[in-house]
């Protein structure tokens, strides 16, 4: 998402989401946000949807978009990883679907997140509970995205702090992962995890995990 905002800075353009872009994910059984093929939906429509729902289709869109081609966006994805010091991160496509070339570490991913969140556009959208999408041609009464980490946590509280923000990730070789930003002292943390076991469907371990650890922060 930060490589599509650093590269689009009309939030409001709109984009046209083709065809071929759900075809592709159809026959992946990705995630999908809920627009339609043909559809116009302005930039930051797009990147809620990504980050929120995790809408595979909204990180295609983008990425056709901005560089001609999923291939293409992937190349300025890892030229980001190279600028920063990501050593251990090589992405090979867009939608963090499973890839024998496709991998971080936890490490990468947080010091990649730290890195979106001084961005001020990422922060809101990242730490969203939700967000009602401008009416288009597909939905003239527009779409509400519920953000997958808040939907499930229940109370972000734990003591002394409150986790801000966070997306939510699954994959069967990656398992349950979450990356998160919390509040804790008058600070903040960021905090990636992965591998936990279960599914979409099952108990969250991922978010509970993340729970049990800012717990122990000050002790």
């Amino acid at each position: 998402a930060i490589v599509a905002i650093e590269n689009l800075p009309d939030l409001r353009e709109p984009v046209k989401l083709s065809e071929v872009i759900f075809r592709e994910l159809w026959s992946e059984d990705a995630t999908m946000a809920g627009f339609l093929p043909g559809e116009c939906v302005p930039v930051i429509d797009l990147l809620y949807g990504a980050l929120l729902p995790s809408g595979a289709e909204c990180c295609l869109g983008l990425a056709r978009r901005i560089a001609g081609s999923e291939q293409g966006f992937v190349k300025l994805m890892n030229e980001k990883a190279v600028a920063l010091g990501l050593n251990d991160t090589h992405f090979a496509n867009v939608t963090g679907l499973h890839h024998p070339s496709h991998f971080s570490t936890a490490r990468d991913l947080a010091d990649l997140l730290c890195y979106a969140l001084q961005n001020e556009i990422f922060r809101k959208v990242f730490t969203a509970v939700r967000h009602s999408t401008a009416s288009t041609n597909k939905h003239p009464g527009g779409i509400t995205f519920y953000s997958t980490m808040f939907k499930k946590i229940g109370d972000p509280r734990f003591k002394d702090g409150v986790i801000l923000g966070g997306k939510t990730g699954f994959t069967a070789e990656a398992g349950l992962c979450l990356a998160s930003l919390a509040e804790y002292g008058g600070k903040e943390y960021v905090l990636v995890t992965a591998g936990a076991k279960g599914n979409r469907l099952t108990e969250q371990y991922n978010i509970r995990d993340a729970l049990m650890v800012y717990s122990h922060l000050g002790k």
